[in-house]
């Protein structure tokens, strides 16, 4: 009788099983167990893929002796986000092989991250024939690759033709929006979503949140943030510094406060969101002390704080503190300034008058200054009057991008302001002879949860004889109190009372009227007004007067900053 104990059992080489995590491990086994697998390799493909070790990737693929398409689609995703992917899936098809709908989504994914447009159009062709691009796993990623080409349009097509959508579809088509600033697009399929009774997802709420945060719409950061809380997703991470962020935008830091202090999971990301909050109100002394109490929980500081912290100082043209806090960037926590940060620091010199020097930090950074800060310089100019000097900066502006109307339309308002009428025609000329067209003003305003846009002089709302009434007695009650039309901004040397009517038909001015009419702003109430530019000199003195005859607070977040208008001031102190 054999008493000899039996043979162990052969190990188990699926990589989902067994202690080790590094692929060569198994790998070795195999090898020394003669095993060939295709199966074997095919997750040994993607193990290597997700280790330190992607290079045998390629090696081990060609060992096998007939790849099939689960083979080709895991070489491929090896190499995703790089060019490499695209030719094998060139050799792939000389095999032949025809891909399945995983195959397309990791090259749509990697045709977003090369932006090879002409590429992903080609791949789409070929989906369209296989009938992949309306199966959810290929068509989401597809949705993805339209939303990363800047094609929203075109991303919300595939998604009206892939059947059975799930929550990674609808994820890929809020963000795919927010992100190409169509939040209420964006905001529109969230609610698709909810209706349909799909699933939401960190990503599709975060998306949402971002898009309300665009719009600085506070209802509809509370509607996504309950929601949040009955899917159980406001505890996440990413969501709760979405969270942070959108209230924070929508001016209702003390709601991003309440959210920051009860999300335990809060990482770097909503600390960084938190200070970008108190940035937005010019609130510098709530900044530095969250910057304090993040050191005291043993997190690192990282360019976004300091980016928080130095564009804070900016809008307020602190000068000596800007200078202080970059020095102790890269002295005391080492790290390297970004352009973004020079920007800052450039904008708080300039806004200071300092604009010889702020015009040598832009000459001698170690990067080529961008519009953004031949922008901050110019503005300065602007803000000073120093028309000489806002000219050369506006051509500055001007050599980078001939069509930027705002170079034209701020250096042609400080020419104005002077009296240069002969340049300001100048400016005009240069404007049409280059086919650039001023940007249109637009101010949205949130009323019982739902968004409503203005156009400057706009006529299209349905209440609209009811707007300028209002805005026309506004007007006429504030003149009595001693507000006087500021006309410097008027690129047109045109009579008083054309002027006059220009003025009144700004954006911002219109959703003020219709906010005040609406009923849904009781007193105590804000009325909250989000601008696409920045607010014109004669709006923001006629809102300071209003906000004192009416006796009401009047929050407007133009593309600089917020400001808060209250008993005839405003925060920003006239710095913006």
């Amino acid at each position: 009788m054999n008493t000899e104990p039996p043979p162990p059992p052969p190990p188990r080489l699926s990589p989902a099983t067994g202690p080790e995590s590094d692929p060569r491990a198994i790998h070795a086994r195999a090898i020394v167990n003669g095993i060939s697998d295709r199966s074997l390799y095919n997750n040994l493909i993607t193990l290597y893929s997700k280790s330190n070790h992607s290079s045998y990737s390629l090696p081990l693929f060609t060992q096998i002796p007939k790849p099939n398409v689960v083979s080709w689609t895991a070489l491929i995703a090896t190499q995703s986000d790089t060019f490499l992917s695209l030719r094998h899936f060139v050799s792939m098809l000389r095999h032949p092989t025809l891909p399945n709908q995983r195959t397309l989504a990791s090259l749509f994914r990697t045709c977003a991250a090369v932006s090879s447009l002409s590429f992903g159009l080609a791949l789409h062709s070929l989906s369209i024939r296989l009938s992949l691009s309306s199966q959810p796993f290929s068509g989401s990623a597809l949705v993805h690759f339209y939303s990363k080409s800047r094609l929203p349009l075109d991303a919300r097509k595939v998604f009206d033709e892939i059947r059975d959508r799930d929550e990674v579809c609808y994820a890929a088509l809020v963000v795919g929006l927010a992100q190409n600033s169509r939040p209420i697009d964006a905001l529109a399929a969230f609610y698709e979503m909810i209706s349909s009774e799909v699933r939401s997802t960190m990503y599709s709420v975060s998306g949402a949140l971002r898009s309300a945060a665009e719009l600085a719409a506070l209802e509809q950061c509370r509607m996504v943030h309950a929601h949040a809380m009955v899917t159980g997703l406001d505890t996440n991470a990413v969501v709760g510094s979405a969270l942070i962020d959108a209230y924070g935008k929508a001016g209702f830091v003390s709601d991003a406060r309440r959210v920051f202090d009860e999300n335990l999971r809060i990482n770097i990301v909503g600390w960084n969101a938190m200070m970008a909050a108190y940035a937005q109100q010019g609130d510098n002394d709530s900044i530095i002390k969250l910057f304090t109490s993040m050191e005291a929980q043993g997190l690192r500081p990282d360019d976004y704080s300091f980016l928080a912290i130095l564009s804070s100082l900016s809008n307020a043209g602190l000068d000596i503190e800007s200078e202080r806090w970059f020095t102790r960037m890269i002295e005391d926590y080492k790290l390297k300034p970004g352009l973004e940060h020079y920007t800052c620091v450039v904008g708080a010199f300039s806004r200071a008058g300092r604009l010889c020097d702020a015009e040598k930090i832009a000459n001698t950074m170690p990067f080529v200054p961008d519009a953004a800060v031949w922008r901050a310089l110019l503005s300065g100019c602007a803000y000073h009057g120093e028309a000489d000097m806002a000219w050369t900066m506006a051509k500055r502006l001007i050599e980078l991008n001939p069509n930027d109307d705002s170079a034209y339309v701020i250096v042609a308002n400080v020419l104005s302001s002077a009296g240069r009428w002969e340049e300001v025609s100048e400016v005009r000329k240069m404007m049409k002879n280059q086919r650039v067209k001023k940007e249109v003003g637009r101010s949205w305003i949130e009323v019982r949860g739902k968004v409503h846009e203005f156009l400057a002089g706009d006529h299209l709302h349905e209440m609209r004889d009811d707007i300028y009434k209002k805005l026309t007695e506004l007007m006429e009650e504030i003149e009595k109190f001693g507000y006087v039309p500021v006309w410097d901004e008027m690129l047109h040397e045109v009579g008083e009372e054309e002027k006059r009517k220009s003025l009144w038909s700004h954006s911002e001015k219109l959703a003020l009227a219709f906010g005040i009419i609406s009923g849904a702003f009781p007193p105590g109430k804000a009325i909250r007004i989000v601008k696409n530019l920045r607010i014109c000199r004669d709006c923001h003195e006629a809102f300071k007067f209003i906000s004192k005859v009416l006796d009401r607070e009047i929050i407007v977040r133009d593309v600089n900053r917020y400001h808060r208008f209250f008993n005839g001031t405003c925060t920003c102190g006239g710095v913006w």
